[in-house]
């Protein structure tokens, strides 16, 4: 008895704790969609793949900039000292006097018209890393969306096995009290009424277990949505009444294809791996840029004695440029880039094959969930027909107080179950727009 009293006074203070909580939290009702717009805004995560986002876009506007012309202006002054000058057996020598003081101006323009395609390729590859940060972010949310579903569904499921308890707290007590009553008139023993005072302080202690596994899932959902820590996160009490409109397998496969983003990364790395062997074929190419100068320097020191004047002259032309080195250098990784693009195809082929096996297998448990759905309401009846037919028995002394206890329990399994079916129907039609990315 003293185990039990302990008990008592352990669980008196788990459900203090409770009612304390509960008078301090600010209870907020959610349905899903509300959830995904919280996540969108406040998400830590998503924040970051936003701002990988900028960086990506960034990067194109960088690499079409290299379009734009060169422009170079330099300055500088200098002391010159004086020249000597000898004869050409180093004889003779006489110093040359130069203007000490010197000066160079210089504006320098170029233009590629022609780079063998580089420019072109590195803002198509830098445009192909930008989608492929944005669907860096998408496949993030679609991440961060499947977490909240999971964490919304376990406190909805909590907050059903919660009254499932008190419900059966309510009926032992019901029971423990007629039990008394009887055992007053001398037809019930104080044996039985013991050992179901003792199942009432179990079904306490799961009730207690399940109010604290919410409080951990509420303060994960809290977290992650940037809600005031002191939230209560109340989930929609429609969700499972909303009826789930079943589609055949051949739908979500299709959905799959057309809208899953590790399917659409895989194809754009395709399209990468194309750009880089472009850019490296280019590097065998000639460059053709078109150049303007403009010069003016003193003094003239090329004339003896030096001319103390400045002298201007300017020029424009075509420049050419080709690295024949890279005919012999560059083949090595122009190989490398084709088998980068071959992987890249390999790979695209293999997600392929994981998202349509993914898809299957997550269909197949959909139609299970359904199928356990079924089982489950059908369980309860029986269940609940079960008890009345033992508990009526008992009270006409024809079924022992095992009997109630086991059609008790499993009464209350049968809840339970019907509970966690429902929410696994849920959750394998959010699984499975999740692996399909419509979530």
């Amino acid at each position: 008895m003293s185990k039990i009293i302990r008990l008592i006074v352990l669980l008196y203070a788990v459900l203090c704790s409770q009612t304390i909580y509960a008078q301090n939290a600010i209870k907020r009702t959610l349905n899903i969609d509300e959830m995904f717009r919280l996540a969108d805004e406040n998400s830590q995560r998503i924040k970051t793949y936003a701002t990988g986002t900028e960086v990506a876009l960034e990067a194109v506007k960088a690499a079409k900039s290299q379009r734009l012309p060169e422009i170079d202006l330099s300055a500088s002054v200098s002391y010159l000292g004086n020249g000597r000058i000898w004869d050409r057996d180093f004889k003779n020598g006489q110093n040359a006097p130069i203007p000490h003081f010197g000066n160079n101006f210089s504006l320098q323009a170029s233009q590629v018209v022609y780079a063998g395609g580089a420019i072109n390729s590195a803002i198509a590859l830098a445009e192909l890393g930008n989608q492929m940060a944005n669907l860096d972010m998408q496949k993030n949310k679609q991440e961060i969306r499947f977490l909240l579903i999971g964490y919304y569904l376990n406190v909805y499921q909590l907050n059903n096995q919660e009254q499932v308890f008190k419900n059966n707290i309510d009926l032992t007590k019901m029971v423990i009290a007629n039990m008394m009553s009887r055992h007053k008139e001398g037809t019930a023993l104080k044996s039985d009424i013991t050992r179901y005072e003792l199942q009432l302080e179990k079904i306490k202690l799961q009730l207690a277990k399940v109010q604290d596994a919410r409080q951990i899932m509420n303060h994960q959902m809290v977290t992650t949505l940037h809600l005031p820590e002191n939230s209560e996160i109340i989930p929609d009490s429609t969700l499972l009444s909303e009826a789930v409109i079943p589609q055949s397998e051949n739908d979500w496969q299709t959905l799959a294809t057309e809208s899953n983003v590790g399917l659409e990364q895989a194809k754009l790395s395709v399209n990468m791996s194309n750009s880089k062997l472009k850019l490296e074929r280019s590097a065998q190419l000639p460059k053709v840029v078109l150049v303007a100068e403009n010069h003016m320097n003193g003094p003239i020191t090329i004339e003896v004695p030096p001319i103390n004047k400045n002298f201007n002259y300017w020029f424009v032309g075509v420049g050419v440029k080709y690295n024949i080195s890279s005919l012999f250098k560059n083949s090595r990784k122009i190989s490398g880039a084709k088998l980068s693009v071959r992987r890249a195809e390999e790979e695209h082929s293999l997600a392929s094959e994981e998202i349509e096996n993914a898809v299957h297998a997550s269909y197949i448990e959909m139609m299970t969930s359904y199928t356990e759905l079924q089982t489950s309401l059908k369980s309860r009846e029986l269940a609940n027909e079960n008890y009345k037919v033992v508990s009526n028995r008992y009270e006409n002394e024809l079924a022992l107080l095992t009997e109630l206890l086991d059609a008790a329990n499993m009464k209350l399994d049968a809840e339970l179950g019907l509970v966690n079916a429902k929410i696994n129907v849920v959750y394998n039609h959010y699984k499975i727009k999740y692996i399909t990315h419509t979530l």
